[in-house]
């Protein structure tokens, strides 16, 4: 059987993971035309959608407009994002977002792979005993949350509460992982099961660093992949970062588009 093509995994990363798959975990949801309104803890503005609709550049500027009234109305909100594939037919949108004062991050690269490919054993550092394992204790959650904003050089206010709260409602669709050497956390990173889909997705991952270039964030993928197949989920996929990039595509994974997250925050 030849490998799926790239055009393939697209269609089924858009059939199977955009709209109502990316918002499963939100506290609320509400629809608007061809988007999704999507609110973490009360506090976080999350907007996603299959495509837009064919709507032209003057529409899509109403619907951002729309969108930041729809937000800006509850004073809890301090936060929205925007998530935009690069593949999208959206005329006008980077302007229409930034006008609103959204703000572009750096793009990431949608990568998918079969989990097969990951899970395979990977030498660890000589001279330090890494130990990989799945953690759902609240101080170790804290500890993992601590740790990848460390390595990302930015805190993501309220993720840990956020991640204690999903562990909670015993849905199994999210599971934590850390790699330790001498009891600090070097490296984060957590794998989401998409119910009722082929994908499991990779996230989170992070590594200090003075850790990085070692073989311990492919470990712990390697490690989450395994996991990931135990649950049937047969692809995976990850927004993945310049350093992560290319250990993915070392084990066959492939780029089908580009990402970037437009942030909104309150002044």
């Amino acid at each position: 059987m030849t490998d799926p093509s790239p055009a393939d995994l697209l269609a089924r990363y858009d059939a199977q993971l955009r709209d109502e798959a990316e918002l499963v975990s939100a506290g609320t949801k509400e629809r608007h035309g061809p988007v999704l309104w999507g609110v973490y803890r009360g506090v976080r503005g999350f907007v996603t959608y299959r495509d837009l609709g064919g709507l032209d550049a003057a529409r899509i500027e109403q619907l951002v407009q729309k969108t930041l009234e729809h937000y800006r109305s509850d004073e809890r909100i301090t936060r929205v994002e925007w998530k935009t594939r690069g593949h999208d037919v959206a005329p006008g949108l980077h302007d229409a977002l930034v006008t609103q004062g959204f703000v572009p991050g750096a793009p990431e690269s949608v990568m998918i792979g079969e989990a097969a490919k990951l899970a395979v054993d990977v030498p660890l550092p000589d001279g330090a005993a890494v130990e990989l394992r799945r953690v759902e204790s609240e101080a170790d959650v804290r500890r993992l949350c601590e740790a990848a904003d460390e390595a990302f050089g930015e805190a993501v206010p309220g993720m840990a509460d956020e991640l204690l709260d999903r562990l909670a409602l015993g849905r199994d669709d999210l599971e934590l992982w850390i790699a330790e050497i001498d009891g600090l956390v070097v490296c984060t990173g957590r794998i989401e099961p998409v119910v009722g889909t082929e994908f499991a997705g990779l996230w989170g991952g992070a590594t200090l660093a003075q850790w990085r270039g070692r073989g311990i964030y492919r470990a712990l993928t390697a490690a989450r992949a395994r996991s990931a197949l135990r649950r049937g989920a047969t692809l995976l996929h990850s927004d993945s970062t310049e350093h992560s990039r290319p250990i993915l595509e070392r084990s066959g994974f492939v780029k089908v588009t580009t990402t970037t997250p437009y942030v909104w925050r309150r002044p």
